[in-house]
């Protein structure tokens, strides 16, 4: 009798638990919607727990956005792919251009390091680098000219199939960067946050292509400089594997967030039609905030 009234008691506690943690869930994305309430844009939200995965909010998921920067993660998980399976190295050598094709005609436009958030490479032309090298720049310091090289390279249509096979349904990598008669015609890279999580929850699993290469893709991504968002206001030490992307009036973060060794969670965060960039960025680094918080704390009462 004993066994079974400590057993009732026991369900009563859980079913409470379940139920405090789906308010507090709750209430997390009445703060989030709060907050993008506040500014002038269209938003989307994705949050999954890596080892929890009902704890998520998804809003807007199946929004398209013009995917920015954010394209870059797909072109750097068909890189180490194709390391994996066919004899290229990412040591091997590379000629660093300027020029490439338009995918409208074939015209050739050039890229000018004005353009670019990385300038070393343009200071290197027509001298060689590595695979790794131009990866590691297009992540890290999102180097536009060491993306239309890989691109020209790897060829976007097969990085678009690469994502279609991980399950990334509706994402789209058509080109490389200031591919203007491109972009007049409204030939864009888009994505949504769906696509982003998909992405991000391979690359959390540790068995995208290899680990040895799932280890050095994140660790590339964890090197990101540009950390004015999701990582902003969260503690000093805290990894994040993200990458960012921004274009007028569309700012965005995606990546992985570590709150201890085998913890954490995935966060992607999209916008578009949003003028005032520092609002922005400020309510980016407060969501990312709250969700931190709710993670290594909220669920656990």
């Amino acid at each position: 009798m004993k066994f079974q009234y400590f057993t009732l008691l026991l369900c009563l506690f859980l079913a409470c638990s379940d139920t405090n943690r789906s308010l507090q869930l709750s209430e997390l994305k009445e703060k989030i919607d709060l907050e993008l309430s506040a500014l002038e844009g269209d938003f989307a939200i994705a949050y999954k727990d890596i080892n929890h995965p009902e704890q998520q909010i998804l809003i807007n998921v199946d929004e398209r956005f013009h995917a920015a920067s954010t394209m870059k993660t797909p072109v750097l998980i068909e890189l180490y792919k194709r390391a994996e399976n066919t004899d290229l190295d990412l040591h091997d050598s590379i000629l660093i251009k300027t020029q490439f094709k338009s995918i409208v005609d074939g015209s050739p436009f050039s890229m000018e390091v004005s353009e670019d958030s990385e300038k070393d490479l343009y200071r290197n032309l027509n001298k060689n680098t590595t695979f790794y090298k131009l990866a590691y720049e297009m992540i890290t310091r999102s180097s536009n000219l060491a993306t239309n090289i890989l691109i020209d390279y790897l060829d976007a249509e097969k990085v678009t199939s690469t994502m279609r096979d991980l399950g990334a349904d509706s994402i789209n990598v058509l080109r490389g960067v200031e591919d203007l008669k491109a972009y007049h015609q409204g030939l864009s890279n888009t994505t949504t946050a769906r696509d982003l999580l998909v992405i991000f929850e391979h690359l959390s699993s540790d068995t995208l292509i290899s680990k040895e290469a799932n280890k050095e893709m994140l660790d590339i991504l964890k090197d990101q400089v540009y950390n004015d968002m999701i990582s902003a206001k969260l503690p000093e030490g805290t990894e994040v594997a993200h990458k960012t992307g921004w274009i007028t009036n569309v700012h965005h973060d995606s990546g992985i967030v570590y709150t201890s060794k085998d913890e954490g969670y995935i966060l992607i965060f999209l916008s578009k039609n949003a003028p005032d960039r520092e609002a922005v960025l400020e309510a980016a680094a407060n969501i990312s905030e709250m969700i931190y918080n709710y993670t290594v704390s909220g669920y656990e009462n």
